[in-house]
This record gives C-alpha cells, structure tokens and sequence, in this order.
C-alpha cells in the first residue's frame, strides 16, 4: 500500500528536482493539472496510470523509490543514475567499445552492491510489460 503523504513529498521532490511547477510537471507527463494538485494535497491516491507516467517522462526515477521511498532519487549535486559511464562507450563512432558488454557492464554494476537479481520488469507506455526473471 503507498502512503499518499509520503507519495506526495516524493513527488514534489521530483518537480523541484527538474524544475516544474504543477503546471509544467502535468503537461509532460499528460494529465490535468488538478490531478497533481489533489495527490500533492493528498485529497486522491495516486492510480497506477499516474505511476507509469510518471517512470516513462522521467526514466531516472525508480520504481520502488516513487512508490515506498526504498532505493535512490539523484540529489542535485550528482549526475543521473545510470548503469553505464561514459567511459564504457566511444563517443567518436558513436558504438559500444569491445573493452565490456552491457551484461558485464550490468553485472559489476550488482555485484558492488552484493545484491542477486531477482527479477527484472520492463514496463511500456501502452501499460504493458514484461517480466524476467534469471534460470
């Protein structure tokens, strides 16, 4: 069950990360603006829909972190979160550079956290998605 309270200060904490008024925030992600102002008011909860909206106009914010607050959110003072650096990539050609695969790039990316994947879900913005989960 997400806690509406802290939903809202979480969202409110992703528009003044990216510097959106209510306005701003509902015209990108496609909604009324009413609808930002009752969930930061805590007058609705917010649907599934809004969620996903949310994940596919802002793809640096987690899933679990928007939803329960478990996870991260970049803070100002960092770049956005992603599993590849600059360095695993030639911007010159502009193509992965043979030193690393992604799944090795991914994999060191886990293993610093001495986490096991559990399962992997890619969601689409038709709202379906897919679930993976290792053999």
């Amino acid at each position: 069950m997400v806690n509406s309270s802290e939903f809202a200060i979480r969202l409110q904490k992703i528009m003044e990360y990216y510097q959106e008024s209510a306005s701003s925030f509902a015209e990108k992600i496609g909604v009324q603006r009413s609808s930002i102002s009752h969930i930061l008011s805590g007058r609705n909860k917010p649907s599934l829909d809004f969620v996903l909206k949310i994940l596919s106009s802002y793809p640096e914010v987690e899933l679990y972190w928007l939803l329960n607050g478990k996870g991260q959110f970049p803070d100002e003072g960092q770049e956005k979160n992603t599993l590849f650096s600059n360095e695993d990539f030639d911007v010159t050609e502009n193509k992965k550079s043979p030193e690393k695969t992604s799944n090795e790039v991914v994999s060191e990316e886990f293993k610093k956290d001495g986490n096991k994947i559990e399962r992997i879900v890619i969601f689409y913005k038709d709202g379906t998605f897919k679930n993976f989960e290792p053999s």
